[in-house]
């Protein structure tokens, strides 16, 4: 069932969700959490398909904003709400309100959202496209337990990456760390089956895929190893190879589907790990509200330590006294050149 509301206001979407909860004989008690998804016009599609698709495992109303950007300035001074409630099959196992905010409103989507959440539920905020970059002093942000990124969606997805470490509060994450699980998973099962010390790493993958950084930071972090950043022609990651005490262990996946894992002393294993679908990756996400401790100590760790692969000073350390001292050692140098 759809309700279409044009020129509408908050009480007036959540007398329409209840309508269309009577008129389907669909209940709100078995939802368990209200979903904010942040997104363009032109990404709402997708966003909302997995949005529906997640719901089949967490029940959840579902509320889609999307920021209408005005042309004229006569547009943009004026203030519109338009929605779009969606109950029963239409809105997947739970409840969806498409909502359009035109011209000033714009700037205030949190008193919009404010009074459709769910009573005494958690609120997840889902940024499809144009993250902040400081996701929990957004306004919205600033109502969700749980806010969800996606770096792989930034024009510079490597900076953006330290953008998050810098603004990093807890109960923030990112879908490029959530695309890397089956991969620590299977590294980490591939260490435990056989105890070794690992000297050094590197993580092979697309020049553009912020997943290959977290996850070269996540083994440097967790294992105190140099890790080397290398290169690919995709898809995604590639590869993963350790120098250990007892040979070198690969997990090497060409193809975005099937992995094949070596290890020394044991038959090469294929391994399934196929590249995820948002709907899939954002399902993984709800299952927890807790803060992630082991990608914020990842994300902290820094990108500009993969490249040395050490806990390195600058390659150009500044002299005793730091910047102010540069002009002081220059001229001393000049002077030591000239008496030469």
């Amino acid at each position: 069932m759809k309700i279409d509301l044009t020129e509408t206001t908050a009480s007036k979407i959540n007398k329409a969700l209840v309508e269309g909860r009577r008129a389907v004989g669909t209940p709100a008690i078995g939802m368990v959490l209200t979903l904010v998804i942040v997104t363009d016009e032109e990404n709402a599609y997708d966003a909302l398909k997995a949005a529906n698709e997640a719901s089949r495992e967490h029940p959840s109303r579902t509320l889609v904003v999307v920021k209408r950007v005005s042309r004229s300035p006569r547009d943009r001074a004026k203030a519109r709400l338009d929605a779009e409630v969606r109950v029963g099959t239409d809105a997947g196992t739970g409840e969806t309100v498409i909502l359009r905010l035109y011209g000033e409103v714009i700037d205030h989507a949190q008193s919009v959202v404010l009074p459709l959440l769910l009573p005494d539920a958690p609120v997840v905020v889902w940024w499809a496209v144009n993250s902040p970059l400081d996701p929990a002093k957004d306004p919205l942000g600033a109502l969700a337990q749980r806010r969800v990124t996606d770096a792989y969606a930034a024009e510079q997805p490597v900076r953006e990456l330290s953008a998050r470490a810098e603004s990093y509060t807890p109960g923030d994450t990112d879908l490029s760390w959530t695309r890397i699980t089956p991969w620590r998973s299977m590294l980490a099962a591939a260490l435990d089956q056989a105890p070794c010390t690992v000297a050094s790493a590197e993580v092979e993958g697309e020049e553009f895929n912020p997943s290959c950084e977290l996850l070269a930071m996540w083994l440097a972090d967790r294992l105190k190893i140099p890790v080397s950043r290398k290169v690919s022609a995709g898809p995604g990651l590639t590869a993963v190879r350790m120098d250990s005490s007892i040979g070198s262990i690969v997990l090497d996946r060409p193809d975005g589907s099937l992995a094949t894992l070596c290890m020394p002393e044991q038959p090469d294993r294929a391994v399934a790990l196929k590249r995820r679908d948002t709907s899939e990756l954002l399902a993984e996400e709800l299952r927890r509200l807790d803060p992630d401790d082991i990608y914020a100590a990842a994300l902290k760790y820094g990108v500009d330590r993969l490249r040395t692969g050490k806990d390195s000073a600058p390659a150009d350390p500044e002299p005793a006294g730091g910047a102010a001292a540069k002009p002081a050692a220059k001229k001393a140098a000049t002077k030591k050149a000239a008496a030469k």
